[in-house]
């Protein structure tokens, strides 16, 4: 399948060919490693990245503002060594006097809210899925409207579908379990030793006649390769049956610890302003190290350093409550943001009307929002995927840019194989595979479409950065129009990647 959408910020664009040799460009196999490729310019390094070097070689003496990005995300490590400076602080707020100084609706809001946040100062650490949610509201409502029927059938299948496949899975590592221990029974009575090497499983299976005693000292062999037993098999049935109990129990109330009603928009202020959090994830810290450029990190290599990051905490395990995603929004409005990441998607929303308006209030304030399309390999044009601009079927606002993920790879393996698509619902692709980000421990390379939707923030920040009287439409415009073609056949990603040679996916 070939994509013909705006393509790399700044430069590349893709368009299709007649031909389908997928390999018409090269790319230099030594630059692939290069840990800041996404920052470079394929014309000049044979590598696609967003030209970024190039074009701060253009702005280097141009006077820049400090933007405000607002990150919606988990918790934010906002004591990170090369991170700190970065984080936005509120000034109308006077720190830990208990007064909500500003008036604001939010009580010592310094460096911004954690929406999941409990009375503790701790978080919620799980969350329903959304078509959960919805089953729970109208699984009990005798009259409901044709729209709230289709609403409710569809999260019922859904629901359905996920819990099936949660209980197939534990009853797949429950014959897991059951093979491994009869293989480890085995293997301690023809050794006699409890302690036993793939080496010595390999040479007891040479010597066995019976097939059903090879077969099953074969498929030992196979857990030891792969560090399988029955500790990791009862963790995985552990956490399979926490799953069914949490995140796909309908009587699990995920909002038992932030007192309030997810079902009412008007019910705030809540959570709190530890946006450190205390489970320690570290998203949000891999996000805004790629939107930032740092200065103490030479392997990290961010877009702008003229940002300040106002951290807004919505995300635990599970789904996004559509409340806290609608008041983040407005949260980083109202407090001065000009560009808002969200790493968020869904396939149901509860209630899209309270997100979408909070989106128009964006756009009426000319915030950018920049979200990523997702990392499940699926054509979004047919698949809902929220948040979304399109609010009953058309594009209705001017400041949303949904992105996909590419990689470093100028030949048919362009775009990341587990990356969303779509013609209408996805907006750009950016570079997003195998970048270097911060984390709460150090370093890491990661892939995803949360990686190219910070780049496209990063780049949106340093536009509004060097030229403040853009408007985000505006700013959306000229990222989008902003290419070179290449006429390119790239293969279609797949969901996770399944018909792809795993030897060639980047």
């Amino acid at each position: 399948m070939c994509f013909k959408k705006i393509y790399i910020l700044f430069l590349l664009s893709i368009g299709c060919v007649g031909s389908r040799n997928p390999n018409q460009i090269k790319t230099d196999p030594n630059k692939e490693r290069e840990v800041d490729w996404y920052l470079k310019d394929y014309r000049l390094d044979s590598i696609p990245g967003i030209g970024l070097i190039k074009a701060q070689n253009l702005l280097h003496n141009k006077k820049r503002d400090t933007v405000v990005v607002a990150v919606i995300d988990t918790e934010l490590d906002i004591d990170h060594k090369d991170l700190k400076d970065q984080i936005w602080i509120n000034i109308n707020e006077i720190p830990n006097n208990t007064i909500d100084d500003d008036n604001n609706g939010y009580i010592d809001d310094i460096k911004g809210w954690n929406f999941v946040g409990t009375t503790k100062k701790d978080d919620v650490p799980y969350s329903n899925y959304e078509y959960v949610r919805i089953v729970r509201k109208y699984k009990t409502k005798e009259k409901k409207s044709r729209t709230e029927n289709e609403l409710y059938d569809k999260a019922l299948e859904a629901y359905r579908h996920e819990v099936n496949q949660r209980k197939k899975q534990i009853k797949r590592y429950e014959q897991i379990r059951t093979n491994y221990l009869k293989g480890s029974k085995l293997a301690q009575k023809l050794l006699s030793n409890s302690s036993y090497s793939v080496e010595k499983l390999d040479s007891l299976k040479r010597t066995l006649v019976n097939e059903d005693e090879k077969n099953s000292i074969d498929t030992l062999v196979y857990y030891k390769k792969y560090n399988v037993d029955n500790e990791w098999i009862n963790k995985r049935i552990e956490f399979e049956n926490f799953k069914l109990n949490t995140l796909l129990n309908v009587n699990y109330n995920d909002r038992y610890l932030t007192n309030d009603n997810p079902n009412d928009i008007q019910d705030f202020p809540y959570g709190n302003n530890n946006v450190q959090g205390t489970f320690k994830i570290s998203h949000s810290t891999k996000v805004s190290s790629i939107i930032v450029a740092l200065k103490n990190d030479s392997i990290v290599q961010g877009v702008n350093d003229k940002v300040k990051i106002m951290p807004l905490s919505i995300s635990v395990a599970g789904n996004e409550h559509d409340k806290d995603i609608a008041l983040a929004i407005r949260y980083a409005v109202d407090n001065g943001a000009k560009v808002i990441n969200m790493s968020i998607g869904k396939k149901f929303s509860l209630y899209p009307k309270w997100v979408n308006e909070a989106i128009k209030y964006a756009e009426k304030n000319n915030v950018l929002i920049v979200t990523s399309a997702g990392n499940e390999g699926i054509n979004i044009d047919f698949i809902d995927d929220f948040p979304t601009d399109n609010f009953n079927g058309k594009e209705s606002v001017e400041n949303f840019i949904k992105v996909g993920n590419t990689s470093y790879r100028l030949d048919s393996m362009l775009i990341h194989s587990t990356s969303n698509y779509g013609k209408k619902n996805v907006d750009i692709f950016a570079p997003g595979t195998k970048i270097n980000c911060l984390t709460r421990y150090g370093i890491v390379k990661d892939t995803g479409t949360s990686l190219s939707s910070a780049v496209v923030s990063g780049i949106a920040s340093l536009l509004f950065s060097c030229y403040p009287d853009l408007t985000a439409q505006e700013v959306k415009e000229i990222i989008l129009n902003s290419g070179t073609s290449i006429d390119l056949m790239v293969l279609r990603p797949y969901p996770d990647g399944a018909k792809r040679d795993p030897n060639k996916v980047p």
